[in-house]
């Protein structure tokens, strides 16, 4: 669910800013992903070698483009009714597996365009090794961008890269004027137009822009261009307000003309359209265009949507055609997820929709869009579903909107791109190649702040930032290695919060910008097996008044509790709660005891992030109760990807007398590790943040409760991380690889 929208946003935000923002960041050595693919460690070697047993082997065959020559027009790429081929010295591909790249790493907003071309160079062999033909980016990039993409292009002539390169809607101005058609924000676009377009063809100079790419493009990466994609994921509301006032339009182009019954923000993308056509021809080329649609202003009608923004407008790619002297084509893009919006969950013809002998709605869904462009390919430039511990709402087949382990998360792509290939669309972009930490999401963004500072620190709860092929972690190599093992504390930089004779021996803690850490020692094995041992964590001012136990404790806000039945759970008092105080109390999404809510009222619950709102069921006839997903219900295992037992979302692992724990900074109430400010939430919905001086803890075990030494850090201004390919990647490159080769056409 409007999976670029938050990087859309955020560009223009960073557009609006003043200065660069931009701060330093250390990078550790990152991930090779061999030929043969073989996944080898990153950085650290924290990465197991994952041979691609079933990976199919190319036949020797030279996919370097052979374009042809259409009135004096070179044509890399054609469609010819609902197939898109790309032409190669060998034969057509027909199908594209591909995969989106964004334009920020950790510790920085995509507009500061901090992706160097250091890492170009490395992710380029890296993207095609996994099995990825087409390389996708929604805007203009640095030059340097361009130079590397040639470069590797020009040294693999026989397995090249392919580019479907995106031109950016200048949202700043079409939120403000609220209309497609104000001449601020037409001519801004066709100015984006008029760069993209030079950009690409090695032939432009672009004054620098806050938020902005810009510099002088000499470098032609066109013989590798397959498409135009134009445009960004339009807000249905502001798009209904644009056609309000515009009334009807037309446009009929050299090149592409609207339908008579095109409204005027599909005519607005044909006259966008042809101005990209006509700069292209004037360079010698000419390729298929699409324009960014997603299934919020999908051109369907959706009678069983709950959401009423969810089906207000369509816009249709039918009714934004070429002329014949435009034989490049068009074709219909959509960024189309697995878990939203609800129709998939209750539209007849998608819920029931089968496909390989089981319901497949996300297929349903696909198919309805395929056969409505039945004139012309439809390609799914946008899909997949993200890593982590959070999430944000339920799809069918637990296709959800997070909550996956990195193996399942996999499973789950290749899933769905053998799905898009299985239904004979032109191809699957997966998003994206990697993490983005800067990305928020409607169930968080309320308790991350400032959000200005959402990219200086990883959240787990926020599914946005974990939808990469490629974990972005913090620390240049992993700071603590979660498996129940002591082994890395006495040299890791670990502060001693205690150290004792009795029960409880030693506790240390350690932070990064993802977690913090804690290592127990106890005087027995495994004593978290035989009675329960609580943590506390003192973070604002208050208190629940006692500890899950019962035992008196006048400062805990958060509480780790391990049982004997091998569980441990992530508890949040009433008082510092934000599903209950801000969901419940607030929003009245459910009835919510206000006493609870009160400091010192010793009410304790699993904490818990919502995953929907109530809604009306169409179907039923009646309100939905509010859906939710328990993150306080924590995963024992490793975080050692070398591990068979190994799981991105672990918090914790007992071994012998020592038991390790690591907790997301949301988890214990921080809005900004960075600046160490944590949330305060308002029965009346109001959330401020608190400056933390430091965190109190208490450990409770054995009957007796034992009070530690504080613990805090400095705040920071830069981040530290580094890359790793994730768990079960191979899964993914292997099904690109497969559907590749089945679309491929020898002439």
């Amino acid at each position: 669910m409007w999976c670029h929208c938050a990087e859309l946003i955020l560009v223009v935000a960073a557009r609006s800013s003043p200065g660069d923002g931009r701060a330093t960041v250390t990078r550790a050595t990152t991930i090779v992903l061999g030929l043969v693919a073989l996944l080898v460690a990153a950085s650290c070697g924290s990465q197991p070698p994952a041979t691609l047993a079933n990976e199919p082997s190319w036949p020797s065959v030279d996919l370097g483009p052979a374009p042809r020559t259409i009135d004096g027009l070179s044509q890399l790429a054609s469609i010819d009714g609902q197939t898109f081929s790309v032409h190669t010295n060998s034969g057509d591909l027909t199908f594209l597996p591909g995969v989106n790249l964004g334009s920020s790493v950790p510790g920085h907003a995509p507009g500061e365009l901090a992706v160097t071309a250091e890492h170009y160079r490395e992710w380029f062999p890296q993207i095609v090794d996994a099995g990825f033909r087409v390389l996708r980016v929604y805007t203009i990039l640095p030059p340097y961008f361009y130079e590397e993409f040639a470069a590797f292009n020009e040294a693999n002539p026989e397995n090249p890269l392919y580019l479907a390169h995106g031109i950016w809607v200048p949202e700043e101005h079409f939120y403000e004027a609220r209309d497609l058609w104000n001449p601020l924000v037409r001519d801004a676009f066709h100015a984006e137009i008029h760069d993209a377009v030079g950009a690409v063809n090695g032939d432009a100079e672009i004054a620098p822009l806050i938020g902005h790419a810009d510099g002088i493009y000499t470098v032609d990466v066109s013989p590798w261009l397959i498409s135009w994609i134009v445009g960004v994921e339009l807000d249905p509301e502001i798009v209904h307000e644009s056609e309000a006032v515009n009334g009807d339009r037309s446009f009929d182009g050299e090149f592409f003309f609207a339908t008579d019954n095109a409204s005027s923000t599909e005519v607005w993308l044909a006259e966008g359209m042809n101005l990209v056509a006509q700069l292209q021809a004037e360079n010698g080329r000419m390729v298929p265009q699409a324009f960014v649609n997603w299934p919020t202003t999908d051109p369907l009608v959706h009678p069983d949507e709950p959401l009423e923004t969810e089906d207000l407008v369509g816009v249709d790619a039918n009714h934004v055609l070429p002329h014949e002297s435009w034989s490049g084509g068009v074709f219909a893009s959509y960024h189309a997820y697995p878990y939203y919006p609800d129709f998939q969950r209750y539209e007849a013809g998608i819920v029931d929709f089968e496909l390989n002998g089981r319901p497949d709605p996300y297929a349903g869904y696909l198919t309805k869009l395929r056969d409505h462009h039945s004139t012309m390919p439809t390609m799914v430039t946008e899909f997949g579903v993200p890593s982590g511990i959070g999430s944000a709402h339920y799809g069918p087949l637990d296709r959800n909107q997070g909550g996956h382990s990195e193996q399942t998360q996999m499973e789950i792509n290749a899933e769905l791109m053998q799905v898009i290939a299985d239904l004979g669309l032109a191809g699957g972009y997966v998003f994206a190649w990697t993490d983005e930490w800067f990305k928020f999401t409607w169930n968080t963004i309320d308790f991350e702040l400032p959000g200005d500072r959402r990219a200086m620190w990883m959240n787990p709860y926020t599914n946005e930032a974990h939808f990469g092929l490629v974990a972005m972690e913090p620390g240049t190599s992993p700071t603590v290695v979660v498996d129940g093992r002591p082994d890395e504390w006495n040299d890791n930089g670990s502060q001693v919060l205690y150290e004792g004779r009795d029960h409880v021996r030693e506790v240390r803690a350690r932070h990064d910008e993802g977690f913090v850490y804690l290592l127990l020692r106890f005087d027995e094995r495994d004593v978290w097996e035989a009675e329960p041992v609580t943590v506390g964590f003192d973070v604002i001012d208050g208190g629940a008044g006692q500890l899950p136990s019962g035992t008196p404790d006048l400062t805990s806000d958060y509480a780790v509790v391990f049982g004997s039945d091998g569980e441990a759970s992530l508890l949040t008092a009433g008082h510092s709660d934000p599903y209950r105080r801000f969901y419940g109390a607030h929003f009245e999404f459910f009835d919510q005891p206000l006493d609870e809510l009160e400091i010192g009222a010793g009410s304790w619950a699993p904490q818990t992030l919502i995953t929907n709102r109530p809604l009306w069921n169409p179907l039923k006839g009646e309100v939905e109760p509010a859906e939710t997903v328990v993150v306080g219900a924590l995963v024992r295992g490793t975080s050692d990807p070398t591990d068979e037992r190994f799981d991105s979302r672990t918090a914790w692992e007992g071994r012998g007398e020592f038991l390790e724990l690591r907790l997301p900074y949301q988890g214990i109430g921080f809005s900004d590790p960075s600046s160490r400010l944590a949330s305060v939430i308002d029965l009346d919905g109001r959330v401020t943040t608190e400056p933390v001086d430091h965190i109190g803890l208490v450990v409770e075990a054995g009957g007796q409760t034992y009070s530690l030494a504080d613990y805090s850090w400095e705040t920071w201004q830069s981040v530290t991380w580094h890359e790793r390919p994730k768990r079960g990647i191979e899964a993914v490159s292997a099904v690109s690889r497969t559907t590749e080769q089945a679309g491929f056409r020898v002439e």
